[in-house]
């Protein structure tokens, strides 16, 4: 199934049920009274966070999510039953906005069985039971049901990964995912190969494990419009740790700090944090080259970009320095979150080499 990150819905919570007229008629009470229930409220509509699902293709077909509305109160002082909740499943990472306002209602981004009210169900009417008093003793006011709320909400997925994969198309991200993680994305010597965003889960040693996420290559003004990373270059925003994976032989000659400084330009218009966030350099196809040769370019690289980060040689076709750098990598989230977890939570487990 392909990736869809965006989706437009109808949501209706349930109508109140009206407030029941009614006076007691029963044998032996003459002057009866009135016995007229309320109705029973609205069900609402909430989205719950479900880690089962990775994409929004399902509301794509299903556009319209009624919650049932509330019953009406009736005779003998009975309410009516309240409307069922509906409740909505949607990826972890999903951001809701109201179409009409504007309004981020929410960001489902909390523990999985989490619920987010996105329409609240409509309140119930009185009974005419209710208005009894002592100069009314025979009240024929009832209140109907309130709507409930009805919006129109744009779904938006941000997926979830420790490390997000950014580069050049055929860079080899898609080659370095299926290698390091369980992910299996189509691989082919062309542009584009990767048309929607590849989530991976790899395991370091017994205990460790963290998600990485490759997003179709990015090319010049992608980040306005150009090419497929524009679409997905919000991915990336949720991410610990950029890897930018660079072809260190590309096959048309270009130049490797050309291209790099291409892909900042983008981060940078797309969006200034991005930039600034910590940022990996890996030497891709290193084995395409000789030893020497990848000393040099490297080198030439560093110095030109005057780059402090942590940087690797790596073969995704061959598996060279992959493990090295996957065991850096979650060595690196372990103490990351050491320092933004103020519980420091099981955080003391060693990354395993085997």
């Amino acid at each position: 199934m392909k990736f869809v990150d965006e989706a437009t819905i109808r949501v209706v919570a349930g109508k109140g049920g009206n407030g029941c007229l009614s006076f007691l008629r029963e044998k032996h009470r003459p002057k009866g009274g009135p016995d007229g229930g309320d109705g029973g409220d609205g069900g609402s509509v909430y989205l719950r966070a479900n880690s089962g699902l990775n994409t929004l293709a399902d509301f794509r077909y299903t556009r319209l999510y009624r919650a049932q509305s509330g019953e009406g109160g009736s005779s003998k002082d009975c309410f009516g039953r309240n409307g069922d909740d509906l409740i909505v499943n949607v990826p972890l990472g999903t951001i809701v906005t109201d179409v009409d306002t504007g309004e981020v209602i929410g960001d489902v981004v909390a523990e999985e069985g989490r619920d987010l009210l996105v329409a609240k169900g409509g309140q119930h009417g009185l009974g005419n039971a209710r208005f009894k008093s002592s100069i009314n003793r025979t009240p024929r006011r009832v209140t109907p049901g309130k709507l409930g709320d009805e919006r129109r909400l744009k779904l938006e997925l941000k997926v979830l990964a420790d490390v997000g994969l950014l580069g050049l198309p055929n860079a080899g991200k898609s080659t370095f995912l299926s290698v390091v993680s369980n992910a299996r994305p189509k691989i082919a010597n062309y542009p584009f190969t990767t048309l929607y965003p590849q989530l991976g889960v790899v395991d370091v040693g017994v205990t460790n494990s963290f998600v990485i996420a490759d997003i179709p290559g990015l090319i010049e003004g992608a980040s306005e419009g150009a090419g497929l990373g524009i679409r997905f270059l919000k991915h990336l925003k949720r991410t610990r740790i950029l890897l930018h994976i660079v072809d260190i032989a590309p096959l048309d000659g270009s130049s490797v700090i050309d291209s790099i400084y291409e892909i900042e330009n983008e981060l940078t218009t797309f969006d200034r944090l991005l930039k600034d966030r910590e940022r990996w350099l890996v030497f891709n196809k290193t084995d395409l080259l000789p030893d020497e040769e990848v000393r040099r370019i490297k080198d030439e690289v560093l110095l030109a970009l005057d780059w402090t980060n942590p940087v690797y040689n790596i073969s995704a076709a061959t598996g060279f320095g992959c493990k090295e750098l996957t065991n850096a990598m979650m060595a690196a989230l372990l103490q990351i979150k050491e320092l933004t977890d103020p519980e420091k939570t099981d955080l003391t487990k060693d990354v395993v080499d085997e």
